[in-house]
């Protein structure tokens, strides 16, 4: 009798074991799955808050902006960019007419305008406006410079270059104007064009040295004119 209780209880000791053996490698198993595909799903989409958050902050920082001093056209041209980078272009658009309703010669949110009205198809009002730009700006050569700067920004390159035209036109011997062509056809590419109109600057004003750093690199010698010495009795 006392060996059958003995059984029974080493029967009752080794089922106890098993069953929390069962126990703990069910946990294990379904635990561990449990964590991994957390982790997976957890982390995931946070860089993709982390983005979105960025985006929004900055705009919430620019409505306070706006709300503080409503006729900023900075704050709405900025507010503008993250609509057109968006793909809002409604919202774009009347953000960059505020900016410009405010500061009528703000090339920038010009050239974004007429980008943004390209992109969302208005192509008929895109080239008015950059009849009327152009025409604001034809009054000096520095404002068709700055118009044709920030069409290039928005690579619109056909009008870039109609301003690029334009300035020299009113200011064919400026060495600026020469030096910005020039770059833009480097940008381009184009070293036969960019040697041309650099070579140009630097002849209109030879205390350059990035257009000569420029030339050096296209294959031209150039000679930086050294500056008076102050003190005449110092030898080179």
């Amino acid at each position: 009798m006392t060996e059958t209780k003995h059984k029974t209880q080493d029967q009752g000791c080794k089922k106890q074991t098993l069953g929390l053996y069962y126990l703990v490698l069910i946990f294990l198993l379904f635990g561990g799955c449990s964590s991994e595909s957390k982790s997976y799903k957890v982390g995931q989409p946070k860089a993709d808050v982390v983005g979105k958050t960025s985006t929004e902050e900055k705009k919430a920082a620019l409505l306070k902006s706006i709300d503080r001093k409503f006729e900023d056209p900075e704050a709405h041209y900025e507010l503008g960019k993250l609509y057109q980078a968006e793909g809002l272009w409604s919202k774009a658009e009347d953000s960059y007419n505020t900016a410009l309703n405010f500061k009528p010669a703000h090339r920038q949110a010009q050239a974004a305008m007429v980008k943004t009205l390209i992109d969302s198809g208005d192509k008929t009002k895109a080239a008015q406006l950059v009849d009327i730009y152009m025409g604001q700006a034809s009054i000096d050569a520095t404002e068709s410079l700055k118009l044709a700067l920030a069409f290039q920004e928005q690579q619109l390159d056909e009008h870039a270059l109609a301003c690029y035209q334009q300035a020299l036109r009113l200011a064919p011997n400026s060495a600026k104007v020469n030096k910005q062509i020039g770059y833009y056809y480097l940008s381009k590419g184009d070293r036969e064009r960019a040697r041309d109109y650099l070579s140009r600057s630097f002849s209109l004003d030879a205390n350059q040295p990035e257009v000569a750093g420029e030339l050096g690199r296209l294959g031209v010698v150039t000679q930086i004119p050294r500056k008076t010495q102050q003190n005449t009795k110092k030898m080179d």
